[in-house]
């Protein structure tokens, strides 16, 4: 490995080898980013180098495995471990974060005046839910979720628009992105089972559901309304539940349409009390 003048340093084919063959060999990123250092490349390059010569190799070593591509996914910015973002109109608390799968726990992302108002907005236009039916790209019941709710149209009026505007803001994905808000219900007993959101590649209503938008990207959860027991979001694959707590929201992101994203996760049955929750589907590309 060498460098060029420090003005003239370029991430070389020959470079981005030898990245990949220390990682191979088990160096860490911290080892290797030193003996570039010791060689005299720049700070900038050498991370510049390694990132985008590991992501590349990632991705074509999954594809290799017979994985759908990569996408580009909606992310908070917390490079810095801030214990608070700001959301425009609002100062959002980072309450956890995990990074595999991609998980963001926020607290005070709605005010309790604003959860409630959705509540009552919502109340006369519940239904039993539905969920999007794969084999036609349709609507349909599913057993396995037991809640009522319905949706609101993007921009649907001056509260809709708030928060939408503020979780474009917090996770850096385009309002239009972003399917229209559901509200949901679940009652005693009430749940959902641990599933995906994407959409399944395999299934032959999923050419018809992507037209509108492309994948699902990210979820947004946030609780509107605690339940007295039980209620928890959970993630299955990673051993983690996220209590129910009014005004804090979960999000999570998943770059495939696939099981390795470990994105599974499930709505733990209401023991007692009602739970509310909004959900907040952020596609690819703009939805219509």
């Amino acid at each position: 490995m060498s460098s060029t003048t420090p003005t003239r340093q370029q991430i070389t084919p020959e470079l981005r080898k030898w990245i990949v063959d220390q990682a191979q060999a088990g160096h860490s990123a911290e080892s290797v980013l030193k003996s570039m250092l010791a060689s005299g490349w720049s700070e900038d390059v050498a991370v510049e180098a390694m990132e985008s010569t590991l992501r590349g190799h990632l991705e074509e070593q999954a594809q290799q495995q017979g994985l759908p591509p990569a996408l580009r996914v909606p992310d908070p910015n917390l490079d810095e471990s801030p214990l608070y973002i700001d959301a425009g109109d609002r100062r959002v608390c980072v309450l956890q974060a995990m990074y595999n799968p991609r998980v963001v726990v926020f607290g005070d992302l709605l005010s309790h005046e604003e959860c409630d108002a959705l509540i009552e907005a919502a109340k006369p236009r519940l239904a039993r839910s539905l969920t999007v039916a794969t084999k036609t790209g349709g609507e349909e019941i599913n057993a396995d979720r037991t809640s009522n709710g319905m949706f609101f149209q993007r921009g649907e009026n001056e509260l809709v628009s708030r928060i939408e505007a503020r979780i474009a803001k917090l996770v850096n994905w385009p309002v239009e992105n972003g399917e229209g808000l559901q509200i949901l219900q679940y009652g005693p007993g009430a749940e959902y089972k641990p599933h995906f959101d994407y959409f399944d590649p395999k299934e032959p209503g999923t050419p018809t559901i992507l037209r509108r938008g492309g994948q699902r990207v990210g979820t947004l959860i946030m609780y509107l309304g605690e339940p007295e027991k039980g209620g928890g979001t959970v993630f299955p694959d990673v051993h983690l539940e996220v209590s129910p707590r009014k005004g804090n929201g979960v999000f999570f992101s998943y770059d495939r349409p696939h099981p390795s994203t470990r994105s599974l996760h499930g709505g733990s049955p209401v023991l007692a009390g009602t739970k509310w929750i909004a959900t907040k589907w952020l596609r690819e590309g703009k939805f219509v």
